[in-house]
């Protein structure tokens, strides 16, 4: 059944499976506490949906603000990269200790799954997580992820937990995924202007959706804003996934959002196949293969990307990486997986098929990247 509202979100028969992602400022106070009355109310209602036959999958933010805070570190722990890996080493301790015991007071189990980007980028320990994921559930146990920050670097992580929640929620085959803000949902410009008027639902991602999103989330204890947040609804859109935004600053967010319909629902319009959604959503190509205007068309229509359309190859990648296909402005259309590494990329440009033997010395690949293991942006 499609989901089509808030109240569809709470229900197991529109939604087996959810994904709940808590925000740092939500589940931290300003000096580095626990939001113990809150955060209880929460679970409340996790253990309620719970009981209903739902099954929950929860994101938290929380470790580095946590950690810092038992350290004493400056600038909420966010000072400098060891600081923050500091922080998260100690905080990740507490902020699993509070959700398992917390869950555990209301007769459930929790568990926890560190994940760095690589995890859920590279195909087969996506795959893994997947799978793990996918036991837990079924063992009636609450997971617990969170971005595993005490070894991740700024070149190599998510950055926020929004897209991770959405990558979280292809693969644990989730219906839906709701992100608890610090705002009641979108609004169509800068809620300051005269005339912003709130968006309830958006039915596919677009241009203009995207041109709404701005710096909304102004706590400084988190890392994601709305732009973020739209990001994370394009990822989980790919795999037929709603998303929703709702203020999680009161008591029991989700019960009184679902009873006002207070908030912005994300209803896909599109579903990608399972690999081609998990190609879609991943977030960090190595390189660039901008192609010409007849290369385009030919995409548009289903076709693989052959050498003779690349005019330009940006970065450094090898063969089987992710690499984006852009136009002349620069404007991504697509994104697959390369079947030559960047150097022979750049001498295959714009070359022929017949051409390209005499360069490699031997039989050419039938495409650069080819359509089975590419997805449309």
């Amino acid at each position: 059944m499609t989901i089509e509202s808030l109240r569809d979100l709470t229900s197991a028969e529109t939604c087996s499976t959810l994904v709940l992602k808590v925000g740092s400022s939500l589940l931290v106070d300003a000096k580095g506490q626990p939001r113990q009355e809150w955060l209880a109310g929460l679970v409340d209602e996790i253990a309620k949906m719970c009981a209903l036959g739902q099954r929950i999958v929860v994101v938290s933010s929380g470790a580095i603000a946590l950690g810092a805070a038992r350290l004493g570190l400056p600038k909420g722990g966010r000072a400098s990269l060891a600081d923050a890996q500091a922080a998260a080493s100690v905080g990740q301790i507490a902020l699993s200790g509070l959700w398992s015991s917390l869950l555990e007071q209301r007769g459930l189990s929790a568990a926890q799954m560190l994940v760095t980007l690589g995890d859920l980028e590279e195909r087969r320990r996506y795959l893994n997580a997947s799978s793990t994921l996918s036991r837990l559930l079924e063992a009636g146990v609450v997971p617990v992820v969170n971005e595993n920050d005490s070894v991740a670097t700024e070149e190599i992580r998510f950055g926020d937990n929004d897209r991770l929640a959405a990558r979280v929620g292809q693969a644990a085959g989730a219906n839906a995924v709701i992100l608890l803000s610090d705002v009641d949902g979108l609004m169509d410009r800068d809620p300051a202007e005269p005339g912003a008027q709130f968006v309830p639902i958006v039915r596919g991602v677009t241009d203009t959706i995207r041109a709404m999103a701005g710096a909304i989330s102004g706590s400084g204890m988190g890392s994601g804003g709305m732009v973020s947040k739209i990001q994370a609804a394009e990822i989980a859109e790919r795999a037929g996934i709603s998303l929703a935004i709702i203020n999680g600053q009161n008591q029991c967010p989700i019960s009184r959002a679902v009873e006002r319909n207070l908030g912005t629902i994300f209803v896909p319009t599109r579903q990608d196949g399972a690999k081609r959604a998990w190609l879609g959503g991943r977030i960090a190509p190595l390189g660039t293969l901008v192609v010409d205007e007849g290369c385009i068309a030919a995409l548009a229509k289903g076709a693989s990307l052959l050498a003779a359309g690349i005019v330009r190859v940006d970065g450094t990648f090898e063969r089987s990486q992710l690499v984006t296909i852009a136009d002349s402005d620069g404007c991504a259309i697509a994104q697959g997986l390369a079947e030559y590494d960047a150097e022979t990329c750049v001498r295959l440009s714009g070359k022929r098929q017949s051409e390209q033997a005499e360069i490699l010395g031997h039989a050419p690949r039938s495409a650069v990247v080819h359509r089975d293991h590419m997805v449309m942006l």
